[in-house]
């Protein structure tokens, strides 16, 4: 639809009226050099291109279908259970400081630990940190209830009470983009139990976001009234949305693919992130309309408006050790979203890795460049360096 959009747009451009801004300079710009090269040269090698990208686009999905990789889901122990949420331990067993990893509400945990080789989880507990991680699940009757005050207080401070007891001693807390957003307030919410902080890739300034930002909050507005007697967002509702952050990358990401040794390690790495991918889980309809009127709409905890159980987040009355990562080529949660917390936090440690939001997990360059300056962190601050 986008190639064919474009193509059936093109004839028109010429007598267009085009708006007076950036955008309207470059299409006056391409009309220019058309006519100058022939609209119908132009519009023929156009359609060539477009046949010749779909073929490699087909032939990358096929290739994707047909990959053997299939996920090996090794059972971890799991520690504590509610609904449908539990706490997965790591390891190691036997000493080592205690710390509890948070991972976003909208996908599965297990980006943090993709393959046997590429797992941050498993580079934690190798660092010797005893490796704890929330697997939210997907949403159940009573989770399709809550809101995010209701994960927060119900499963999380839950969780963490049993993350302190397995501890005996003050707990490390990292979290993962929205996870990010959930552990800052836990962190806040029990700060005599916490020994330190790690926010990775957590948006504060929704309004950096821009436009973007501001179509989650209108979508926002209209999820009750369509998904309202499920309770919960569709899966395919979130991917959609993604999907406009960067409309063209899965014909970038499948083409590539096609030219790929479909027996080497690279193949198995983007089959093994393209398959996380699309194993999502729906959101409960009280947490969507929380994240796009609440954050992205009126952009409250920038503002210092946004409470959890009536209490607000108020990110320096944390008080302890801090640790920021804002990923450079993030385009999830862009640079200038999550820097502001590192501001309003104070005194926080900032570490700003040259990767994008999922290559924070997923890059082969991930392990030098984040997760062992991460791990060293948590261990000095932890009493462990």
């Amino acid at each position: 639809m986008l190639w064919l959009t474009s193509r059936a747009a093109l004839p028109l451009l010429r007598n267009a009226s085009l708006p007076s801004n950036a955008a309207g300079d470059r299409l006056r710009a391409l009309a220019a050099e058309i006519e100058a090269l022939g609209a119908k040269r132009v519009h023929r090698a156009l359609d060539i291109e477009i046949g010749r990208r779909a073929e490699a686009y087909l032939a990358g999905l096929e290739a994707y279908r047909r990959h053997p990789f299939r996920r090996h889901n090794a059972a971890q122990r799991v520690v504590w259970r509610r609904g449908t949420t539990q706490l997965l331990d790591y390891g190691p067993d036997g000493g080592g400081p205690t710390i509890l990893v948070i991972p976003s509400l909208i996908n599965r945990y297990y980006v943090l630990d993709l393959l046997p080789e590429r797992s941050f989880l498993r580079h934690l507990a190798s660092s010797g940190l005893r490796t704890l991680v929330i697997d939210w699940g997907t949403p159940g009757s009573e989770e399709r209830r809550f809101d995010l005050t209701g994960y927060i207080v119900e499963r999380l401070e839950a969780a963490f009470a049993t993350a302190a007891e397995v501890a005996g001693a003050p707990v490390g807390i990292v979290g993962y983009c929205m996870g990010g957003l959930l552990a800052l307030a836990l962190a806040l919410r029990r700060r005599g139990q916490v020994g330190c902080l790690a926010l990775l890739a957590t948006p504060w300034d929704f309004h950096a976001q821009n436009r973007r930002g501001r179509l989650l909050a209108l979508v926002a507005d209209c999820l009750a009234q369509v998904h309202g007697t499920a309770g919960s967002v569709p899966v395919e509702v979130i991917q959609t949305l993604f999907f406009f952050l960067d409309p063209f990358s899965a014909e970038r990401k499948f083409r590539r693919f096609a030219a790929l040794d479909p027996a080497g390690d690279e193949a198995r790495r983007f089959v093994a992130l393209e398959d996380w991918i699309n194993d999502g889980v729906p959101l409960a309809l009280g947490v969507a309309r929380d994240c796009g009127r609440s954050w992205y709409g009126e952009n409250e905890p920038a503002r210092g408006l946004w409470r959890v159980a009536g209490d607000p987040v108020r990110p320096h009355l944390l008080r302890r050790p801090a640790l920021v990562v804002v990923p450079g080529r993030d385009r999830i949660v862009p640079p200038n979203s999550a820097e502001p917390l590192a501001a309003t936090l104070g005194t926080a440690t900032v570490l700003r890795p040259p990767l994008g939001h999922v290559g924070m997990m997923a890059a082969v360059r991930a392990p030098e460049m984040l997760w062992t300056p991460v791990a060293a962190w948590l261990r000095t601050q932890l009493g462990a360096g």
